[in-house]
């Protein structure tokens, strides 16, 4: 479905089982690149969907040692965004506690922003969804980051996972881009490249 991309070497730039298990189930062959540190600090004045737009960007500057003339490089970075406030990947135990209280009873929205790059261009994008979740209690949130220590996922959750399961009572937008990459619109982006 995708023959308009057959003459590159795709290059997915992510050390998330989601990412690949996702871009994997859109029949496109490619292959995993991975950096262990990427720095993904952004400007200050950088608001909602612009960081992590912003960030994929940078991902993708990180990555130019793999970069030939065949190759398309996909790069991604997944924020929560709440009252003015980014929810990143947690810090520890206490942190990830603490943004489940806090999006706890809400409405947020999760932004997913990409980057498609060449040697001679790139495309950005962003993608939201607005989830929201039921008031959780303590023990519900205690239990879930003991058991499934969600410290590398932007705002301690996963909506696969059973803090989804019990905690999520609407979803507007897409499931796959709470999961970390938005396929419709990557595919879409894809099929015009």
């Amino acid at each position: 479905m995708l023959e308009n991309i057959s003459q590159y070497h795709i290059l997915l730039a992510s050390n998330s089982p989601r990412r690949r298990e996702l871009l994997g189930g859109l029949g496109v062959e490619y292959e995993v690149v991975s950096l262990p540190e990427i720095d993904e600090s952004y400007p200050p004045t950088l608001q909602g969907v612009e960081i992590p737009t912003y960030i994929a960007a940078r991902k993708a500057e990180a990555y130019s040692q793999w970069m030939k003339d065949d190759t398309l490089l996909i790069t991604a970075d997944t924020i929560v965004w709440l009252d003015g406030k980014v929810y990143g990947k947690p810090a520890d135990a206490q942190d990830a506690c603490k943004m489940l209280r806090e999006l706890s009873g809400k409405t947020h929205t999760v932004i997913t922003g990409m980057a498609l790059t060449t040697c001679n261009k790139q495309r950005t994008f962003a993608v939201e969804s607005y989830v929201t979740f039921a008031q959780l209690d303590e023990d519900e949130i205690e239990h879930y980051v003991s058991k499934y220590k969600p410290f590398d996922k932007a705002g301690a959750y996963g909506i696969q996972e059973w803090i989804g399961y019990i905690g999520v009572t609407a979803l507007e937008g897409s499931y796959f881009n709470v999961m970390g990459l938005p396929v419709q619109r990557l595919y879409k982006e894809l099929k015009q490249w």
